[in-house]
């Protein structure tokens, strides 16, 4: 097989989307009557998902015009900010941990409140993605996304998708709240794939970088084998261009130049492994590449601001 086919062959910007594990903070099926209003506090490094299953409400993000979310609509509030869902625009909202809730289990509640008018329900989620990866995306999205049910083959599977979560968070069966989490896996990530086709500021950036044939080709080898002792020379090689025009292409379109975007993706990955794991730090550092934990040590201080072990401690102690 020839370099030709083997780029024909990978999808950066698929292996991208592929790093979208979700961690679940928690979810709730709320049933508000009007008037009605909860408040969203700030949850950093959290996206916030909102599926109406019946009735409407209005999404209010500071800054911009209010949402306006029927029955099927999906809307994701990429980064954390603090928002509102109201019965109507300017309705007073009570905060999230004000209001009396029926625990289900240690991550999904119920929430009830209202006046005893309109009814309307919604499943709602805050979830974290802790792949370098992944951040990198969530940084470059929107504040709001909205999916919409179109009368479509291509979304009826959204709308199907967003009735079976519906009726998974109505009854909660023995199991339900896996079904719910996969289920808000494949419509985030189905979310985010609908604005990267739409929006044009997708196709610039680092997700244009995925999308460049040689750029993205690079990307992928950087992100598949982080502990290789990569060269300019040797990803200018791999995407058939000279040394010097790769450099300068992969800083226009990535915004920074290849050699800090590696250490960085290392020292995220590193980051990662902190979090979720027990790994000594030598092994780590051997893991990620590096000939001492000396040297290791020096590197993530640089890119992350810590040194590695007082990034565990305040991994764990958050």
């Amino acid at each position: 097989m020839n370099n030709q086919d083997v780029w024909a062959s990978v999808d950066p910007l698929g292996e991208a989307l592929h790093f979208l594990r979700m961690s679940g903070t928690f979810y709730c099926r709320s049933e508000f009557t009007a008037p009605w209003g909860l408040e969203l506090p700030l949850m950093p490094q959290c996206l916030m998902f909102h599926v109406v299953t019946t009735g409407q409400c209005w999404l209010e993000v500071d800054g911009d015009p209010p949402w306006l979310l029927q029955p099927g609509d999906l809307a994701l509030v990429s980064h954390g900010e603090g928002h509102r869902l109201v019965s109507a625009p300017g309705a007073t909202a009570a905060p999230l941990f004000e209001l009396p809730r029926e625990m289900i289990s240690e991550r999904y509640e119920v929430l009830r409140q209202g006046g005893g008018g309109a009814s309307t329900s919604l499943v709602c989620g805050a979830v974290r993605f802790d792949h370098p990866a992944a951040h990198q995306l969530i940084q470059l999205l929107p504040k709001v996304i909205r999916i919409q049910p179109q009368p479509s083959s291509q979304t009826d599977w959204i709308r199907d998708t967003l009735r079976f979560m519906a009726a998974e968070a109505e009854t909660l069966r023995p199991g339900g709240e896996t079904v719910i989490t996969r289920l808000a896996d494949i419509l985030v990530i189905q979310a985010i794939r609908e604005w990267i086709e739409r929006d044009p500021a997708a196709q610039t950036g680092w997700l244009g970088a995925l999308q460049d044939k040689q750029i993205g080709r690079a990307l992928l080898l950087i992100h598949r084998e982080p502990a290789r002792a990569w060269t300019l020379a040797m990803l200018a090689s791999e995407t058939a261009m000279s040394r010097s025009a790769f450099a300068a292409r992969f800083t226009e379109l990535v915004g920074t130049p290849a050699m800090h975007y590696i250490g960085r993706w290392r020292m995220h990955m590193a980051l990662t492994r902190l979090k979720e794991s027990q790994i000594a730090i030598a092994d780590l550092a051997d893991q990620l590449g590096y000939q001492s934990e000396a040297a290791f040590n020096r590197a993530f201080k640089r890119y992350i601001g810590v040194p590695p072990g007082t990034a565990r401690r305040q991994a764990n102690a958050a």
